[in-house]
């Protein structure tokens, strides 16, 4: 037996380091966390710890396939790699020439968080290409674009810092599902006298072992940040040195949040009155606090602006001061990568002489049914199923199914996307090629080797799309770049954080914390301001109005009318993202409605009834779950189950707009109306 260095890399903020163990026939029997490593410290997830099972599925792509039955059928034969490059290359090249470059359209997203096979030689084709630019929003453009508008960047203080914590608020962040490596920390903290207080439509699991949670109304946070901002002001709590040396505007957010009572906030979120001036008062008062805020702040119509708003309750408390106080959302912006030198977008001058035309990937149903001038007409997939996880879903299917598109995904396994391909190619797993990993959880670059060979003949990403550029005549020496170039490329970005971090100290050592502070030292990215923005943070309080949201039960009376309970999709924990959709477990946990008894009662809904949810858009059938989950008027569906696993061969998406956040671009997945009746035991 041997043991290999990896790196999990899945969407997930914890980017766990891997022990793989390897037994005489190169053959993986055994994935353990590295109790090395400062946050992973020795555990995996439940569902990484279980990967063996996916790496060595009997469903994995192993071949090259070209379809031959209609869009959506599944129908293929297997044929050789040469065959289905020489045709991807030869159709792409076609449609380039007949209709225009820009008529090509890239999908990908974090199937895979390395920086090779998720962003590298993929995007330097595209670019090379002349092809259309996709805006990547999915899931926290509007989360990041709120942060950097409030504060300037995306730095942020470090998990091992948590523990040092003596409030901690998890804000639509549902830890023990989504950033399992940040429990520990809390536990610590909590063992030395911390509270743990969760905000969540949903009562999740994370919620149960909290000291308190907060029910709040979908897509109410800002009307909660504001009351809470305006108790603080109003009763003189908080950091009048920080705000006065680190902050401008704090006269106009004054007059703005006395717009906002917790009297008028309770009515908006649901949160009654003395609990949102009580939480106020405690966060303000109790060094050192800290808010995890996780996607599902910025999951609304006013996503982007919440988020800037909570970024800005640190600043008004002074907790950036304190070691273990602030916030903890994306730690992603401090891997200062040379992203350019990765992606080169330079080289869309040698076709378009401009940046190709750019396509928001959450609106990716409208761009394949109605785009025009020119319209899409080649589709190419890797590291995403938008068929499961994009709103909307039934426009994307159409689009997906038109004769006249050519789709290529690269894939792992038969996705309902893989499903629409008129051709599929065998992607490797995090196991099977080397690669570079950032984390939005912690500030430890991890590089990982190839651990077992590819089965069948599955190849990277990398591979892929360099044999393509080949094949239609890019000449670049960049198209001849080997993984270690492009890492050693990446690396070479001359940001004070990368300094002496080296592919060979990597090799070396696995994993290297970024240089923001000295080895020992807390990184207190804003104890003494803003650098990004000059030193001082805005409060912005022209843009912190709060509307509630056109599917929301304070919005369009129309709309409510007929569809009156508010849907929540958050992710399952058996799942990531659409990942795992073909394990059972995943596939269960999926086909659930969660539902309050307020509700299902006058609906005659009891435990385990099958149900149709539905609304203008589309209709699932699943099993209502009649417990305290949600609060009265939510419905909670997890996603992303796979659509072909469904009775309607849909899933949750299906009811759900493409109306994007007010910044950031990303869509709205929790503001849905719905209603909801039984259908059958």
């Amino acid at each position: 037996m041997t043991v290999r260095h990896s790196t999990c890399a899945l969407d997930c903020p914890d980017a766990c380091s891997v022990l793989v163990t390897i037994d005489g026939s190169g053959k993986a029997v055994k994935l353990r966390g590295n109790p090395d490593h400062p946050v992973t410290r020795g555990f995996l997830c439940g569902k990484v710890a279980r990967y063996l099972d996916r790496e060595y599925h009997t469903d994995r792509l192993l071949y090259p396939l070209r379809r031959t039955g209609r869009k959506g059928e599944g129908g293929f034969e297997r044929i050789t790699w040469d065959e289905a490059l020489d045709a991807i290359a030869a159709k792409l090249t076609n449609i380039a020439n007949e209709h225009g470059s820009e008529s090509i359209l890239p999908y990908s997203y974090a199937g895979t968080m390395g920086y090779l096979q998720g962003s590298s030689m993929d995007r330097r084709f595209f670019h090379r290409l002349g092809a259309s630019r996709l805006d990547r929003t999915i899931c926290s453009g509007a989360g990041i674009a709120g942060m950097v508008l409030a504060i300037g960047s995306r730095y942020c203080v470090e998990p091992e810092q948590v523990k040092h914590a003596k409030l901690i608020i998890a804000w639509g962040a549902n830890i023990l599902a989504t950033n399992v490596h940040l429990w520990p920390f809390i536990v610590e903290a909590r063992r030395n006298g911390a509270r743990f207080y969760t905000i969540d439509p949903v009562r999740t699991k994370t919620a149960t072992l909290a000291d308190k949670h907060f029910f709040i109304n979908p897509g109410s946070d800002l009307a909660l940040i504001l009351s809470m901002m305006h108790v603080i002001l109003e009763e003189k709590l908080e950091d009048r040195d920080y705000i006065e040396r680190y902050t401008t505007g704090i006269e106009a957010l004054r007059a703005k949040v006395r717009e906002y009572p917790p009297e008028r906030a309770a009515a908006l979120t649901g949160i009654p009155a003395q609990e949102i001036a009580s939480l106020a008062r405690e966060y303000a008062s109790t060094r050192p606090s800290l808010i995890r805020p996780n996607y599902g702040l910025q999951r609304s119509e006013r996503g982007g602006i919440a988020s800037a708003a909570v970024s800005m309750l640190p600043a008004l408390t002074g907790a950036w001061r304190d070691v273990g106080g602030g916030m903890l959302y994306s730690t992603s912006g401090a891997f200062h990568l040379d992203r350019a030198a990765l992606e080169r977008p330079d080289l869309q001058n040698a076709s378009l002489g401009r940046p190709g035309r750019l396509v928001n990937m959450s609106n990716v149903g409208r761009a394949l049914t109605d785009l025009a001038d020119p319209p899409v007409k080649a589709f190419v997939v890797h590291s995403s199923n938008p068929a499961a996880v994009v709103p909307d879903q039934d426009r994307v299917l159409r689009g997906l199914a038109r004769e006249d598109l050519f789709t290529v995904v690269l894939e792992q396994f038969q996705t309902d996307t893989a499903n629409y391909a008129d051709f599929v190619l065998p992607a490797t797993t995090f196991l099977e090629h080397d690669d570079l990993y950032f984390a939005y959880g912690h500030h430890h670059l991890q590089l990982a080797r190839k651990a077992v060979e590819p089965p069948g003949e599955c190849r990277p990403n990398t591979e892929v799309f360099r044999a393509l550029a080949q094949r239609m005549g890019f000449t670049e020496p960049c198209f001849a770049d080997s993984a270690d170039d492009m890492m050693r490329q990446a690396l070479a970005s001359g940001h004070a954080f990368l300094d002496g971090i080296t592919l060979e100290r990597l090799d070396a050592e696995h994993s290297v914390r970024l240089n923001m502070s000295p080895a020992g030292t807390p990184f207190l990215p804003h104890a003494e301001g803003f650098p990004a923005l000059g030193g001082k943070m805005d409060f912005h309080a022209g843009k912190l109005d709060y509307q509630p949201p056109a599917e929301s039960r304070l919005g369009d009376g129309t709309l409510r009318a007929s569809y009156p309970l508010e849907l929540v999709t958050p992710k399952h924990s058996e799942g990531m993202n659409s990942t795992f959709g073909n394990r059972e477990i995943a596939d269960r946990e999926t086909a659930t409605a969660y539902i309050n008894s307020a509700d299902a009662a006058p609906r005659g809904i009891t435990n385990g009834d099958l149900v149709r949810v539905f609304n203008a858009r589309g209709s699932l059938r699943l099993r209502a779950e009649v417990n305290g989950m949600v609060h009265a008027g939510v419905v909670s569906v997890p996603a992303c189950r796979w659509p072909k696993s469904s009775p309607d061969q849909r899933n949750v998406n299906v009811l759900i707009s493409d109306r994007l956040t007010d910044i950031g671009g990303s869509p709205a997945f929790y503001n849905c109306l719905v209603q909801v009746e039984r259908c059958g035991d």
